[in-house]
């Protein structure tokens, strides 16, 4: 049996981000993490600041541990929500926009991509375009 998540696949993913934000002038950090939360692949465009780093990490961290992209549980970890505080478990998360999930052929999660150093709609759409979501 071969891991879903390969090399090729994961360059693939980050090579679509990456093109898409210096498309829109944009300088971002693309994390790939595995079906784990471990990561797998990164890349960190030239001029993109240095706080994207762990921050597109823990997106896509938080998109697989969870098997959700980050923008819907951010819905429910506001002050109130059923999950509030949930960015403060598992080393740190973040549960805003730019962490989406990777699924195989089969629809089963393999792992997830995170995107930082944008606005956060325009992560999450560079994230969205980056799993070929969109």
């Amino acid at each position: 049996m071969t891991y879903p998540l390969t090399e090729t696949l994961i360059q693939q993913t980050i090579a679509r981000a990456q093109t898409r934000a210096r498309e829109q002038g944009y300088a971002v950090c693309i994390a790939v993490v595995d079906d784990s939360g471990l990561l797998r692949g990164f890349l960190r465009m030239d001029d993109a600041v240095p706080g994207a780093i762990d921050v597109s990490i823990k997106k896509a961290r938080t998109a697989s541990l969870f098997r959700t992209d980050s923008l819907d549980l951010g819905l429910a970890a506001q002050p109130g929500g059923a999950i509030y505080t949930l960015e403060a478990t598992n080393g740190g998360l973040i549960s805003f926009g730019g962490g989406i999930v990777l699924h195989d052929d089969d629809g089963r999660v393999i792992g997830a991509v995170g995107v930082a150093g944008a606005t956060v709609p325009d992560n999450q759409a560079l994230a969205l375009h980056a799993a070929g979501r969109v």
